[in-house]
């Protein structure tokens, strides 16, 4: 055979399946592409959704009402279908069919989450409403589930039987039997705080918080004294001396005067976590409570002898982050959302139409664990859609940093000289000013109100305005620059050396957690107690 021929032969031998390696190239290098696309789409459709649920929550004056925290989740589900059909621009999927490849959203909120997703309507069969229900029996709709608790059930011995139910930070819940005697209390955990009921002093780290002097800000133009208590903000009138609150911008007037002089939300917070502790470590006898005693949770493939009441265990205090408590904490976050979100996945293939998509719970990334369980936030997940050659399965995650139910450790700005910082900032570190202050990092946010039009007597107009006066610090807060670095916020600030840093920032955290909304509090006792 001749040179020639063996030339031929190879070129049709070669040529067709280099044509065919190409064209598989081009095929998953333009899949690749679309996956791409498809993930920064449903990342922005996503961000837009749990900002839209900030910014209701942060000019909501009723966000304590279970009612008002439903109408803000729903109104953020709602915005999230409408800015994906608008992000994803594909003719003929409009928000309604795009539904049908979006198997659940979940809001990870303070204390449980919340899971939008289909459901099948049931009505009541003795129901005399039933036919003018605005859903028909059958019927599916998308809509909240129930609201899951992260909690977890303890057993000892053969009298302590109890739920204690965990957050997004150090707050917990104990509800049942302990020690024969049935219990409900509820507070913060902190390991290096004292109390001394004698000199009525308590210090945490060492430092001793005081009471501080009374809290202003501003509405409009006109600076107001305020006090926060169970999540809701109470001014005082500077002409009268009378007290008010705003409903939905709507200004109601107080029948109680509250203390104004000074404000002792910070020292009570240091207080009361000082006296939980003690109860649970002598009233309750727990200090030995493992997570091994965990019942009816499934907890393989976790490391489960944590000493979850450790205090104080080798200079780790029971709030930094590598706490035996909160170690069992986040798994127990982590399970309670897992269960029940494969569930909802799962059965989300009896509610689909029109798609052959298999829908499952995907693998999250341990980083994406580490976002969840310490923020408030929303995760989104869309299956089904065909991107070339293979089936789109994307899943994003949006944190919500600045919001009305949860003060976390970075929620926490200083303010100094006019400006505002991080804490970490290289310039407060070094500062020995007597003018720092800790505020809450909402609070320098805009917000807006209702208020009477100048000259008339029923006509509003809608007002924006800053509480807060103080501006950015460019370094710190704009350039991220000149900051000192940190794994733990509150970890860099006990380690920090200056100690009217501490105090400013053990203050204000201690002080914005304590005005927080707690359904375990009575409201009308503690606005008693703040009543002069």
């Amino acid at each position: 055979m001749k040179l020639e021929d063996l030339g031929v032969i190879f070129i049709i031998i070669i040529l067709p399946i280099s044509l065919i390696l190409g064209f598989y190239i081009d095929s998953q290098i333009n899949t690749l592409n679309i996956q791409t696309e498809y993930d920064r789409k449903l990342q922005k459709s996503t961000a837009d959704a749990i900002t839209a649920f900030q910014l209701n929550t942060a000019n909501s004056s009723t966000y304590d009402i279970i009612n008002s925290k439903l109408r803000d989740i729903n109104a953020s589900a709602n915005f999230f279908y409408t800015s994906l059909a608008d992000n994803f621009n594909l003719p003929g999927y409009g928000e309604e069919q795009l539904k049908e490849y979006v198997p659940a959203l979940v809001y990870i909120m303070y204390d449980g989450y919340y899971i939008y997703s289909p459901f099948i309507n049931k009505l009541d069969p003795l129901d005399d409403f039933r036919n003018s229900a605005t859903y028909k029996e059958g019927e599916k709709i998308s809509g909240l589930k129930p609201y899951i608790y992260y909690s977890c059930r303890y057993k000892v011995g053969g009298n302590t039987d109890f739920v204690i139910t965990y957050s997004l930070d150090n707050y917990i819940v104990l509800q049942g039997k302990i020690n024969g005697a049935n219990v409900y209390d509820a507070g913060y955990l902190l390991g290096n705080v004292e109390y001394d009921s004698i000199s009525d002093k308590v210090k945490y780290n060492g430092v001793e918080i005081t009471r501080e002097s009374q809290l202003k800000e501003y509405i409009g133009n006109t600076e107001y004294t305020y006090i926060k208590i169970n999540g809701v903000k109470y001014y005082k009138d500077n002409s009268t001396g009378n007290w008010f609150s705003f409903i939905n911008g709507e200004k109601i007037p107080e029948s109680r005067k509250y203390i104004g002089d000074y404000n002792d939300c910070a020292y009570r917070y240091y207080k009361e976590a000082a006296e939980f502790k003690d109860r649970i470590i002598n009233t309750y006898g727990l200090g030995d409570l493992k997570s091994s005693n965990a019942v009816e949770i499934n907890l393989d493939g976790f490391y489960s002898d944590y000493d979850i009441f450790a205090f104080n265990d080798n200079g780790i205090s029971i709030e930094e982050k590598n706490s035996d408590f909160n170690q069992h904490r986040l798994q127990i976050i982590r399970y309670c959302i897992e269960r029940n979100l494969s569930i909802a996945i799962a059965n989300y293939n009896n509610y689909v139409d029109g798609t052959k998509a298999n829908f499952q719970m995907p693998e999250l990334k341990e980083t994406d664990w580490d976002l969840i369980v310490n923020n408030i936030s929303l995760i989104s997940f869309m299956q089904g859609m065909s991107i070339g050659g293979k089936i789109y399965n994307g899943y994003s995650i949006v944190a919500n940093t600045q919001n009305a139910e949860l003060v976390s450790q970075n929620s926490i700005y200083i303010t100094h000289n006019g400006k505002y910082y991080v804490p970490n900032s290289t310039e407060l570190k070094e500062s020995d000013a007597d003018d720092l202050y800790g505020a809450y990092n909402i609070d320098f946010k805009r917000k807006s109100i209702e208020q009477l039009k100048a000259g008339t007597s029923n006509e509003y107009e809608l007002i924006y305005y800053y509480p807060r006066k103080e501006l950015a610090d460019y370094n710190s807060m704009v350039m991220q620059i000149k900051t000192e670095p940190y794994d733990e916020m509150i970890t860099y600030i006990k380690n920090c050396g200056n100690e009217k840093l501490k105090k400013a920032y053990y203050t204000a955290l201690g002080r914005e957690r304590y005005s927080l909304y707690r359904p375990e509090k009575n409201p009308e006792t503690l606005k008693n107690s703040f009543t002069e």
